[in-house]
C-alpha cells in the first residue's frame, strides 16, 4: 500500500489514540501483507481513522461495511477533508466506483463483482467482526477477487468487538505478544484476520473523557431469570423458550417498564433492548404511544429510517428494538439504556451500552440498568471462552514456563487467590512481538507450548490439547476418551465411576487417594513416596494439574501433599479392573470432553 505524507488542512484533528492507530497500520503494512485488525471501542471515531488512512493512500482503496448508515457516515468524514470519493450502495441509490476511494456496502459489491476488476491496494472493513473464515462468504469472495488483481492486497478490519461467541477471536496474533484462541491449539482455527495491531479498552475512553461515564444501577424491581434456559453455540437463547418464560412474568415486565418511565422523567432519550419481537411489542404497549418507536428486523426500511430520524430529532423519547441497533447507530443524546434481554457476550453487552456513551451537550452521564441479570463486567475484556459456570470470574494466571500473564475463567477464594482456572494452553508468544525479533515458524511467531490442561500421548508421552485426536509431536492417533469409556463399560471385570471428589490419607510414607463416585462408589490407590518410581508417577499425574495453575510442583514427601490437598484436582472418570478381591485403578481421566456426562 503506497502511502503519501502530504499534509492537508483537515477539518478534524485526530485524537492521540486515533493517530496511533493510523501509525500502527502504516508500520504493519510496510513490513507485511498479512491481514490486520484495529480494535476501538464504540464511540472512538473509527470513521476518522478510516478517513485518514484513505486520505494517505495513493492507490485505489475500497471501504466496506454491512449497513448503508455506516457507508454514508464513513463517506461523509472523508468528504469533509475536501476530497471526493464514490459510494457504491444500492440502499443509497448510488453505484460509483470510478474514484480512487470507494465506500461501499458488502451486499452491493458482492452482487456486482464484474464492476470491481481494477487493481486495489487496500480493503478497509468496518465492523469487521462480521467477516467469517468461510471462503464462500460475501467478504471473502470480494477479498479473493481483488487479490487476483493484486497478490499483495492489504486487508484491514476495524471493530469494537473482536470476539464472537460462535466463532471465537477473529484474529490470531496480538501485538502485545500473545495469541488468541478458544482452545489450546487454535492454530487449527480458520481466523479471518492474522494480527491485531492496535487495541484500546473502553475504560481508557471513559477515564479520559472521550466517552460519557456510564451510571450502572442495579434494578430496584424484579429481574428476569434466564439461567434455566439452554443456549446455542452463539450464546443466544431460543426465541420460543424466551417467549414462554416471559409470558409467565408479564407483571415483571410491566413493573420494569413503569420504573423505566419513572427514571426517564429527567432523561432525554431511552433505548430499550428487548429479548424477542413479542417481548418488544409487550414493552411498547406499556409505553406512551406518541413518544415510542419499535424497530425489529421485520420493520420496513423506509419506516425504520423515518423512526430513527424522529428519534434523533428528539420527537420520540423511547426506542424499543430487538437486536438491530447494536452497531452502526449513532444518537449522542441517548442517556438511558435499559437492557431487558439476556446475553453471555461481553462484546454485545459493550455494544448495547455503547449506544449511550457518546458525548453530547449537557449530557453528564448515561444511566444503564440491566434487568436480565447478565452479570457482565463492562470494563473487563473478553476471556475468549463461554463462562463455564455462573460463579466463574476472569483470573490472571502466570505461565510457569514463559511468565506470560494469561486471563482465563476461574475461581478465587475470599482473599482473591486463584483456587481454580479453566485455561488450557499458555497464550504467550516466545520472543518479543516486534518486527526484528520474534521466534518464528514459517514466518509467524511461535506460541508458548506450556499446557495447564493436557492429554498425554500414549505413544511418545507428548502433551496435547485435551480435544486433540492426533499427537502434535508424533502424529499418531490418541485414544479417544469416549471409546475408552465405552470399551471399559462393556467389560465384566471393569468398573467406571463418575468421580465427584477425592480424599487423602497417610500411612507412614504411603499416600492413599480415595476416589468417590457420585453414587457412593469408591476406589482407592496408594503411592509409596519412599520409592522414587511411585513418587514420580504421582507427580506426573497430579503435580502438573494442581487447581491453582501455578508452577508444577514436585512432591518429595507425603506431608507436602497434605498441605495443599484442597488444591488437589479430581479426575472426571476413574476406570478400575477387578483383581481377585479388590479393584485396581487403571485409568484416571482428567479434563474430559465428550458425550458422557460428568459428575454433578
Amino acid at each position: 500500500m503506497a502511502i503519501q505524507h502530504c499534509k492537508m488542512n483537515a477539518p478534524f484533528k485526530l485524537r492521540p489514540y486515533q493517530q496511533e492507530a493510523v501509525d500502527a497500520t502504516l508500520k504493519h503494512f510496510r513490513k507485511s501483507d498479512d491481514s490486520a485488525v484495529i480494535v476501538l471501542p464504540t464511540g472512538a471515531g473509527k470513521s476518522l481513522v478510516i478517513a485518514e488512512l484513505a486520505r494517505l493512500a495513493r492507490r485505489k482503496i475500497l471501504v466496506l461495511t454491512h449497513v448503508k448508515e455506516l457507508v454514508e457516515q464513513n463517506h461523509a468524514k472523508y468528504q469533509s477533508y475536501g476530497l471526493t470519493a464514490g459510494i457504491f450502495s444500492a440502499g443509497l441509490k448510488r453505484k460509483e466506483n470510478r474514484y480512487q476511494v470507494t465506500f461501499a456496502s458488502v451486499q452491493s459489491v458482492s452482487a456486482n463483482l464484474d464492476q470491481f476488476r481494477d487493481e486495489y491496494s487496500l480493503i478497509i472493513i468496518d465492523e469487521c467482526h462480521r467477516v467469517s473464515g468461510d471462503e464462500s462468504s460475501q467478504y471473502q469472495t470480494i477479498i479473493e477477487l481483488l487479490r487476483q488483481q493484486n497478490d499483495s492486497l492489504k486487508v484491514l478490519g476495524l471493530t469494537a468487538t473482536p470476539y464472537r461467541l460462535a466463532m471465537g477471536w477473529i484474529y490470531r496474533y496480538h501485538y502485545r505478544g500473545f495469541v488468541r484462541g478458544r482452545s489450546g491449539d487454535s492454530d487449527e482455527q480458520n481466523k479471518p484476520f492474522a494480527h491485531c495491531i492496535y487495541e484500546l479498552p473502553l475504560s481508557y475512553m471513559i477515564n479520559r473523557g472521550y466517552l460519557t461515564r456510564p451510571e450502572l444501577v442495579d434494578a430496584a424491581v424484579a429481574q428476569y431469570d434466564f439461567s434455566a434456559l439452554s443456549q446455542n453455540r452463539f450464546g443466544e437463547y431460543a426465541e420460543k423458550d424466551v417467549n414462554q418464560l416471559l409470558s409467565k412474568h408479564q407483571r415483571v415486565t410491566r413493573a420494569i417498564v413503569e420504573q423505566v418511565m419513572e427514571l426517564a422523567v429527567k432523561r432525554k432519550a431511552v433505548m430499550i433492548f428487548a429479548a424477542t419481537v413479542d417481548h418488544a411489542r409487550e414493552i411498547t404497549g406499556y409505553l406512551p404511544e406518541h413518544q415510542t418507536a419499535l424497530i425489529t428486523g421485520a420493520t420496513d426500511l423506509n419506516e425504520r429510517d423515518l423512526l430513527i430520524q424522529r428519534f434523533k430529532q428528539q420527537q420520540l423519547k423511547y426506542l424499543v428494538n430487538v437486536s438491530v441497533l447494536t452497531t452502526g447507530f449513532d444518537a449522542p443524546h441517548v442517556d438511558f439504556i435499559a437492557i431487558l434481554r439476556p446475553t453471555q457476550s461481553v462484546s454485545l453487552y459493550q455494544q448495547i451500552v455503547g449506544r449511550g456513551l457518546r458525548l453530547d451537550e449537557g449530557k453528564q452521564d448515561c444511566l444503564v440498568i440491566d434487568y436480565a441479570g447478565n452479570s457482565v463486567n463492562l470494563h473487563h475484556p473478553e476471556v475468549g471462552e463461554k463462562k463455564p459456570n455462573p460463579d466463574s470470574e476472569p483470573v490472571q494466571v502466570f505461565c510457569p514456563s514463559c511468565g506470560f500473564a494469561n486471563i482465563y475463567w476461574g475461581k478465587t477464594d475470599s482473599e482473591g487467590h486463584v483456587i481454580e482456572h479453566y485455561g488450557r494452553r499458555c497464550q504467550g508468544l516466545l520472543g518479543p512481538a516486534e518486527e526484528d525479533g520474534p521466534a518464528a515458524q514459517n514466518g509467524r511467531p511461535e506460541q508458548c507450548d506450556y499446557r495447564f490442561r493436557f492429554k498425554e500421548c500414549p505413544h511418545c508421552g507428548g502433551e496435547n490439547d485435551i480435544a486433540a485426536r492426533n499427537c502434535h509431536q508424533c502424529k499418531k492417533a490418541i485414544i479417544d476418551p469416549d471409546d475408552q469409556l465405552r470399551d471399559a463399560l462393556k467389560l465384566k471385570d471393569a468398573m467406571v465411576i463418575r468421580c465427584a471428589g477425592i480424599s487423602l490419607s497417610v500411612d507412614g510414607s504411603k499416600l492413599r487417594i480415595t476416589y468417590h463416585g457420585e453414587d457412593g462408589e469408591e476406589f482407592s490407590e496408594s503411592f509409596d513416596f519412599s520409592k522414587p518410581a511411585q513418587r514420580n508417577v504421582f507427580n506426573k499425574l497430579f503435580g502438573r494439574r494442581l487447581a491453582n495453575g501455578q508452577a508444577p510442583q514436585v512432591f518429595s514427601r507425603v506431608e507436602e501433599v497434605l498441605e495443599i490437598q484442597a488444591l488437589m484436582p479430581a479426575p472426571d472418570f476413574v476406570i478400575a479392573r477387578k483383581q481377585k478381591h479388590y479393584w485396581q485403578v487403571q485409568e484416571r481421566m482428567f479434563d474430559y470432553q465428550g458425550h458422557y456426562r460428568k459428575a454433578y
